[in-house]
């Protein structure tokens, strides 16, 4: 059985699927589907808290479904723009535990990450999958993969769907 671990950059799956689809990622389907026959070493979520009540209920959906929830907070700059990006945190998770694993598996269309999954590929020889909405996804990142999934139909919830 390979061995391998989960990094999903929630913020940016949310908003490439909301944008692309209207409709939002189904974690326990990508679970289901990126785990099927292999030993999960790491799994983990980043987010931004905000503190609300809904958000904390979603982050604990998360961890019952398998997932370490990590939180940054949000920021609110005076000139009326956030900041609460996540990239250098996976980077760090990531080049951790890429040694330890078989493979990768990374949601997020960022191309910050083609730099990332060449040198996790180059450096420790481990795939590579990355999860991403076709359209939204870097190109960069797409070519950087070993393995590029489209999030599509089968990964999205159903409109009027609550499940996550």
């Amino acid at each position: 059985m390979s061995k391998i671990a989960l990094f999903v950059d929630v913020q940016n799956v949310y908003y490439t699927t909301r944008e692309a689809y209207g409709r939002r990622f189904d974690y326990n389907r990508f679970w289901r589907q990126a785990t099927a026959g292999h030993e999960v070493v790491a799994a983990f979520a980043y987010a931004i808290d905000r503190g609300d009540e809904k958000q904390r209920q979603f982050q604990n959906i998360l961890s019952a479904i398998g997932f370490k929830v990590r939180l940054k907070p949000y920021i609110q700059r005076q000139d009326g723009s956030s900041k609460g990006d996540w990239d250098v945190g996976i980077t760090i998770d990531v080049m951790t535990v890429a040694p330890t694993v078989d493979r990768v598996v990374l949601v997020s269309g960022d191309g910050d990450f083609d730099l990332l999954a060449e040198k996790v590929r180059q450096d420790c020889g481990v795939q590579v999958d990355v999860y991403g909405v076709p359209g939204l996804t870097a190109r960069s990142l797409v070519q950087a993969a070993s393995r590029f999934v489209p999030i599509d139909g089968e990964l999205l919830l159903p409109v009027s769907g609550r499940r996550l």
